[in-house]
């Protein structure tokens, strides 16, 4: 069988904010930018891997979801449990400084894993966790 990943999707309640987290800060490009029925998608990608996107989507996309149900959303989406993404970089230490030095809020300074990396993390403007691993030689 012959599958691979194409999209993954990361809640965020500010779109523009994250834009300055995900485009500026981590450099990776807009190749869409979508309303629909009074919401917006955004997806972004590495030029390394054109076939591979992050989609930033609402929260609750479904517009048939009651109110309790969005307010659920939005208090799991401030505590930063919706969502994680891990990215890989060829130098964990270089890209934390990278995105530090852009104000990024830092949960883990570079350290190695008992797993085989070296990693680091970051909370994006949403709150989700977005962590960069280097794999150790």
């Amino acid at each position: 069988m012959d599958i691979k990943l194409s999209q993954c999707f990361i809640a965020v309640d500010d779109h523009d904010a994250a834009l300055g987290f995900y485009r500026d800060a981590l450099g990776l490009e807009v190749r869409n930018d979508v309303g629909f029925e009074g919401m917006r998608w955004v997806t972004l990608g590495s030029a390394a891997q054109p076939d591979v996107e992050v989609v930033l989507e609402p929260p609750v996309a479904d517009p048939g979801a009651t109110a309790a149900d969005r307010q659920a959303a939005a208090e799991l989406l401030a505590k930063g449990l919706l969502r994680a993404v891990n990215f890989r970089t060829p130098d964990c230490d270089a890209t934390f400084e990278r995105i530090r030095a852009t104000g990024a809020d830092v949960l883990q300074e570079p350290m190695d894993q008992p797993y085989g990396v070296r990693d680091c993390a970051f909370r994006d403007p949403a709150g989700n966790m977005v962590r960069f691993a280097q794999p150790r030689q």
